[in-house]
């Protein structure tokens, strides 16, 4: 008698092992859990974004990277056909291409080595990086805002300098392009810390 109502509570024991662990199986049709690598790879929000700028001097540079970290953003480095030397920005001289090139607006014209990048069209967040010269967007940017299509897309305009302000510099890139939704631009000043373009970029509630 001893021996059978071991036997059964034995048994009584295996049977509820096996359903624990049954149950901690996915139910079927679930879908599979994404992987770290797969989460770390989706943007702030779901957007695809663009982080595209013109440097001149390398401060415009170190905030675009700056930006594009903190959003997980692809980068974009707007370059001239010939590109600008140090001597060429030379302020300084009269006779130095940038000085020319505002003394005859004929001449800004640099034409892009590369308009935009691949897949231009499935980013819908743009931002858009220039360094001010005398009060206004690089015109490096003209054939940038010209050349490409920003419908569908929100631009966000952001400067560097020294002491000029954003001005109407972001609302006259905005008109030359013609198509996207513009926000509001940023005025960084020099190259912007880590700390500010996380403060800035907090309140764009991408």
């Amino acid at each position: 008698m001893m021996k059978k109502l071991l036997t059964i509570v034995c048994s009584a024991l295996c049977m509820l092992a096996f359903t624990a662990c049954g149950n901690t199986a996915a139910p079927a049709g679930a879908p599979p859990a994404a992987s770290g690598a797969q989460q770390a790879q989706t943007p702030p929000g779901g957007h695809k974004i663009l982080v595209a700028y013109y440097s001149g001097t390398g401060n415009t540079k170190a905030t675009a990277e700056r930006i594009a970290a903190k959003l997980s953003a692809d980068l974009f480095e707007i370059v001239p056909s010939e590109p600008y030397t140090q001597a060429d920005l030379n302020y300084n001289d009269e006779n130095s291409r940038v000085m020319r090139e505002h003394n005859d607006p004929s001449l800004r014209h640099p034409g892009l080595r590369q308009a935009a990048p691949d897949g231009f069209a499935a980013y819908d967040v743009v931002f858009v990086g220039y360094p001010i010269w005398w009060g206004e967007a690089s015109w490096v940017l003209d054939d940038f805002v010209t050349q490409n299509d920003f419908t569908g897309k929100t631009v966000i305009p952001f400067c560097t300098s020294v002491s000029s302000p954003l001005g109407e510099s972001a609302a006259h890139l905005a008109a030359r392009a013609g198509t996207g939704t513009w926000r509001d631009g940023m005025r960084f000043r020099g190259a912007a810390s880590a700390d500010e373009v996380a403060a800035w970029v907090s309140e764009l509630d991408l």
